[in-house]
Formats: C-alpha cells, sequence, structure tokens
C-alpha cells in the first residue's frame, strides 16, 4: 500500500480526493482547516517542504494559485517555484512519483473564442487537442502551468523521477454544471463547460491510476475531462497510459 502525500488539499480537487483511496493519504494544506485533518505545509519555503515531504511513495501536487485570472506575483510563487520546491524534495526523499495537477489552460488558446477571456470557446469548427499539443496558454495561470509542465519534464529526464501531468478540466458537480450552462450564459462559455467538464467521479478516478499505474514513459501527459460528447481535448492518451475509463458526460447530465 503507498503513501500518498496530497498538496492542495483544501481545493476543490483536494477535497475529491480525500476519500478517493483505499492507501494511506496524508492532506497538507497551507492554513488549518476545522474540515480536513491534515498538516499544514508552505509550498513556497523549500526546507518546509524537503521535511514534510518525507517517507512517502507518491505526491499529488495541487497546491497553488487556482484561478486564471490570478496575477503574475501569485502564479509565479505559488505555482512555478513551488513546483519547483515539490520536485526537490521528491528528489531528496526519494519519491517515486509526482502527479501533477496542470491545467486545460495550459493549452487554453486551442478553440478559444477570445483571446482576452480564458473560458469561452469557438462554437463551430472546433480542433482536436491532443495531450501532446504544444502549449498555448490563455493566461498567466495558464503560463504558469506551461511552465510547470517543463519543470516536470526536466526533472523526469534528468532524475529518473516519475511524472503525470494532468492537463484537469473544469471540475464541478451536476448541478453546477447546469448552472453553468443555463439559457442565461454566454453560448462561448456555456459551450467552454460541456467540452471541459470533468465530473468528481472521474476526477477521483483518473487521480488514482495517475498514481498506481505502471507508467509507459516519463513523463506522461494527459487530458483530464470527462467523456463529454462537446469535448475536444483528447482521452486517447489518458487511456492508453493510465486506462482510464471515463463514465460521466456532461450531455447526458444536461438532457435529464
Amino acid at each position: 500500500m503507498a503513501r500518498i502525500a496530497l498538496t492542495g488539499a483544501a481545493g476543490n480537487v483536494g477535497r475529491v480526493l480525500l476519500d478517493a483511496f483505499d492507501d494511506e493519504i496524508v492532506p497538507f494544506t497551507h492554513s488549518p482547516k476545522d474540515d480536513i485533518d491534515g498538516e499544514l505545509l508552505d509550498i513556497t519555503d523549500p526546507e518546509d517542504v524537503v521535511a514534510k515531504l518525507d517517507t512517502f511513495d507518491v505526491v499529488i501536487h495541487l497546491a497553488g494559485a487556482s484561478s486564471p485570472d490570478a496575477d503574475w506575483e501569485a502564479v509565479s510563487e505559488a505555482n512555478i517555484e513551488g513546483t519547483r520546491n515539490v520536485l526537490d524534495a521528491a528528489v531528496e526523499n526519494d519519491i517515486d512519483r509526482v502527479v501533477f495537477a496542470s491545467s486545460n489552460h495550459a493549452v487554453g488558446q486551442y478553440n478559444s473564442a477570445d483571446a482576452a477571456d480564458p473560458e469561452t470557446v469557438m462554437l463551430t469548427h472546433q480542433e482536436p487537442v491532443p495531450a501532446d499539443a504544444p502549449t498555448a496558454p490563455d493566461s498567466l495561470y495558464g503560463v504558469s502551468k506551461a511552465a510547470c509542465e517543463n519543470l516536470t519534464t526536466f526533472y523526469a529526464h534528468r532524475h529518473g523521477l516519475e511524472v503525470v501531468n494532468l492537463r484537469i478540466g473544469w471540475l464541478m458537480r451536476e448541478e453546477d454544471l447546469r448552472a453553468r450552462t443555463g439559457e442565461d450564459v454566454d453560448p462561448g462559455a456555456a459551450q467552454f463547460a460541456r467540452a471541459t467538464w470533468l465530473s468528481p467521479r472521474d476526477c477521483r478516478d483518473i487521480h488514482r491510476r495517475a498514481a498506481r499505474v505502471d507508467l509507459p514513459e516519463s513523463p506522461v501527459t494527459v487530458n483530464a475531462v470527462s467523456r463529454n460528447d462537446a469535448r475536444f481535448y483528447t482521452l486517447t492518451e489518458a487511456m492508453r497510459s493510465l486506462g482510464y475509463e471515463p463514465r460521466d458526460n456532461a450531455a447526458e447530465v444536461l438532457d435529464t
């Protein structure tokens, strides 16, 4: 049974993953949370990261600035520097694998309807975006995630670290998906939600697989969305590399 560190456990994805594993999982948060029995971790403090991320087999690294509207100071310190600290700690502590929470915003300019709005897409003529597509960030947040993918690639090649980069879509409950696609929502924004939706169930599944399966290579970079009819982020790579079989579909949710 693996011992898993979960950074950013208080975020949307982190909370979904708290009960996703049979393995021993230790949640880390930046500040105390009454509803999470975990440990504190400052990912911008390299000494704290090395000390706290000891005796683990896998790190699922979610911590950092998470808004597409985040400014450069936030994303450069929390995302880029924080991820480098986690990777250094993984090497120093002989951690086997890092699962890095990248984002669809690292490739968000593909099919974008408005370069100034990272959460709208064209309604027609959308092109598939495979997991090996060159990064095309739609925001400074997306730039930071693209930079972190390069960091994880460097550490995989230089240090032999096993790495899975998950380009995570838009994690939402079904009721939130309905609200984001209602009649009063901008059509491009509604299409973005339908295309990038990641259900909680599929979110748990792809993270379990990213943490556990034997990898065909390292790093592995895959798109993490549900099997939405409207998706343009391809799932072939996640299916082949991780055995991911998403069960949920935005179209089926919205038709009920």
